[in-house]
């Protein structure tokens, strides 16, 4: 498998020359691209190409998708972008019942046709709080995906269980939505203290042996993403967890 880098992961430890170095080194193929890495992506591009690296997809926010889309257009076709994902959605901007998240739904069916126009894939990154209950009872999460029916779901399955859920039956029940997957692992109790809780991947309490045959036979997740969103040794998370992904 091709597996992927995040790398948000790897914003506190520049400069990028050296880091995808060190993901070519590791074994990695694939890159996703953020905020933090698009001010010059011809030079970026040509530094990935330096190292076998391809960016099949990236993290564009909502204000750019909707405000910019040419901006973000030249960005995905400088560096070779094909699916482009809205990441997040800040506190004071969410929706606090059914119908605002009805709401945003539309907005990124919106987006996603002027994408799918434009010949690129569109999906949505989830957090944890798509998956708090709302006054009815019902979920971010689900007004999402039932109002924007076309978009695809970018699943990071840790946010998932983070937001005191089990993913497998969000798997089943939307696989044919999911088009790529953040591979992140939570951390034991009482470890992972000074990375927010997070873990190298393989080495947390993540089944991801169990989510991986989950998700192959069900989804259709193309793009599997390595990240970690507060690590202490970029050196250490991006080895180790491609080590034990590849075991997965």
């Amino acid at each position: 498998m091709d597996w992927s880098f995040q790398l948000y992961s790897a914003r506190n430890f520049q400069p990028w020359d050296r880091i995808l170095t060190l993901l070519a080194e590791c074994g990695y193929r694939q890159v996703e691209g953020y905020g933090g890495v698009y001010g010059d992506p011809a030079g970026f591009r040509a530094e990935m190409d330096r190292n076998g690296l391809a960016m099949p997809s990236g993290h564009f926010s909502i204000d750019a998708l909707e405000n910019d889309f040419d901006g973000v257009r030249r960005i995905a076709d400088a560096l070779g972008v094909r699916l482009l994902i809205c990441p997040y959605l800040m506190p004071d901007a969410r929706p606090a019942d059914a119908a605002g998240w009805r709401g945003f739904g539309e907005r990124l069916a919106k987006v996603g046709e002027r994408a799918k126009a434009d010949g690129y894939g569109f999906a949505w990154h989830n957090h944890d709080f798509e998956f708090k209950a709302l006054p009815d009872g019902t979920t971010p999460q689900e007004h999402i995906l039932n109002t924007a029916p076309d978009i695809g779901w970018e699943m990071d399955v840790a946010w998932v269980i983070r937001g005191g859920v089990d993913p497998l039956p969000w798997i089943e029940r939307h696989g044919a939505r999911i088009v790529a997957v953040h591979v992140k692992d939570i951390a034991k109790p009482g470890e992972g203290l000074d990375e927010d809780g997070w873990s190298d991947v393989g080495h947390g309490s993540v089944d991801w042996r169990g989510l991986m045959k989950a998700l192959r036979a069900s989804s259709q997740a193309r793009y599997y993403v390595m990240e970690q969103d507060n690590p202490n040794d970029i050196d250490r998370f991006a080895r180790r967890s491609i080590e034990a992904a590849n075991g997965f």
